[in-house]
């Protein structure tokens, strides 16, 4: 009888501790994987800015040289991000796979105009910065005209505003609501224990040493939810980074360590402060209130 009931009372405290790191591995995994998603939010957003395209038309009149001395100007430009010539020819191949047809041999002539594809910096992707890099680009009098979507730019601008305020806000929730959750699962894993704790008590132990093995139970438990938390975190940017390599995702090396580290801390921090008030109540409980 005793036996079965021993091996009852070790299924309970195995499956209480699996509760455990179950719980700190899940918070701080999903906690991880936010934090690494603020931290690149900015690179994720600079590349959809940087992806909007600024096209110059050149008059059929300008030369190599005017090509060349144009070049050399938008190396030297604080705007231009990067750029291609696109030929009048180039541009017609272009078409001419898009509508299947060639439009050339039709029309008897090539319609289109030389020009240069520009993305514009991150932060120049603004209507003023964009109008900016226009009125000097106006300026050469070979260019004939500018084109960009400027309804695309105000549009992409707004939600990116608002998806980093939604971010950040979330972000602030479910720091709180981690908390909450890991502090609930070790609540429910020292109740299980509330008479031993009041037997202790009651045979002369001192708060401190019974709150001691607690304690340090409850941090072995979060170090081993938020190691494996870590390593599936490692593995998802490894996977993004396969993947989906013009992300870039290792190019913050040192912030992405630093979110790793930091759900390290964070999973001996909250067990700590958890197991310790979770124990001091049960310290303070009556005997009578235990039941």
């Amino acid at each position: 009888m005793s036996s079965s009931f021993e091996k009852f009372q070790k299924r309970r405290v195995i499956t209480s501790y699996v509760s455990v790191v179950l719980s700190v591995f899940l918070v701080l995994f999903l906690l991880g994987l936010l934090g690494l998603f603020v931290i690149n939010s900015k690179r994720l957003s600079d590349n959809f800015k940087e992806d909007i395209v600024m096209t110059v038309f050149f008059d059929n009149n300008a030369n190599d040289s005017v090509f060349k001395a144009f070049d050399a100007e938008l190396k030297a430009s604080k705007f231009a991000k990067d750029f291609k010539y696109v030929s009048k020819e180039e541009a017609a191949k272009a078409h001419e796979k898009t509508l299947g047809e060639n439009f050339v041999e039709y029309l008897g002539a090539n319609p289109l105009y030389n020009s240069f594809d520009i993305h514009l910096k991150a932060d120049y992707v603004t209507n003023p910065g964009f109008s900016k890099a226009e009125n000097q680009i106006r300026s050469n009098p070979m260019v004939i005209d500018v084109v960009y979507d400027k309804q695309l730019i105000t549009l992409v601008n707004d939600n990116i505003r608002k998806v980093s305020f939604w971010v950040l806000f979330i972000s602030a929730v479910f720091a709180i609501i981690s908390f909450l959750l890991i502090n609930s699962s070790l609540r429910l894993s020292i109740y299980a224990n509330r008479f031993i704790i009041k037997t202790m008590q009651m045979v002369g132990a001192t708060k401190a040493f019974i709150r001691k093995p607690f304690i340090n139970r409850s941090i072995i438990l979060g170090v081993i939810g938020s190691v494996l938390a870590v390593l599936v975190l490692v593995g998802v940017l490894f996977y993004i980074h396969v993947n989906y390599p013009a992300l870039d995702i290792f190019k913050d090396i040192e912030l992405t360590i630093a979110v790793l580290f930091g759900v390290l801390a964070l999973g001996v921090l909250i067990t700590w402060i958890s197991t310790y008030f979770a124990t001091q109540r049960f310290l303070n409980l009556r005997t009578d209130d235990l039941y």
